[in-house]
C-alpha cells in the first residue's frame, strides 16, 4: 500500500501532478519538483513491479526518470512543466520525458562515470549505459527524450 501523499493512478490529482493511466502504465503531467519526482519514481517502482518486472531493471528505469527530469530541470529551470511517461513493452520498459524547450537539446560531457571527482556531468553517460540508444526528438510540447530500459516482462 502507497502513502497517502503518493498520488496513484486512482487517487485524484494534486496541484502540480496530473496522472493519466496508459497501456501498461502510465502518463504523469508534473511541475518538476523534488516531491512530485519522488512521487513519480515512487509510482514507477510499483507499476514496474506490478507488471513482472524485476527489481534490478526497476531501479535502472527509476534512475534514468531521475537523470532525464534533472536534465530538463537544468535546461528549462526549477518548476518546469513536464510529461514522464513509464510502461511496458514487448522489448522492456520505455521511460519518455517531454519538456518545452525544443532548443535545449541533452549534450553527454567528457566525465568519465568512475571519476571520483567529478561532481556532475555523468548522467547522460548512465543514460547510454542503461538504455542503449535513447533518443531525442521534437514533438508537440517541445522536445521528448526516449529511452528504453531493456527487461523481460513478467507478461510476455
Amino acid at each position: 500500500m502507497q502513502p497517502a501523499s503518493i498520488p496513484t493512478l486512482t487517487t485524484q490529482p494534486t496541484p502540480g501532478y496530473y496522472l493519466r493511466p496508459r497501456p501498461q502504465g502510465f502518463a504523469a503531467h508534473i511541475c518538476a519538483s523534488p516531491q512530485n519526482l519522488g512521487a513519480v519514481r515512487a509510482l514507477t517502482r510499483d507499476e514496474l513491479l506490478g507488471h513482472g518486472i524485476a527489481g534490478d531493471a526497476v531501479d535502472s528505469a527509476q534512475l534514468v526518470l531521475s537523470e532525464l527530469v534533472g536534465n530538463s530541470v537544468r535546461a528549462c529551470g526549477p518548476h518546469v512543466p513536464l510529461v514522464v511517461e513509464v510502461y511496458v513493452t514487448s522489448y522492456g520498459i520505455a521511460v519518455n520525458v517531454h519538456d518545452p524547450d525544443p532548443g535545449a537539446l541533452p549534450m553527454r560531457r567528457a566525465t568519465a562515470l568512475d571519476c571520483a571527482e567529478a561532481e556532475s556531468g555523468r548522467g547522460l553517460g548512465l543514460v547510454e549505459l542503461l538504455a542503449p540508444g535513447w533518443q531525442v526528438r521534437r514533438s508537440a510540447i517541445g522536445k521528448q527524450v526516449r529511452c528504453r530500459v531493456p527487461a523481460d516482462p513478467g507478461w510476455g
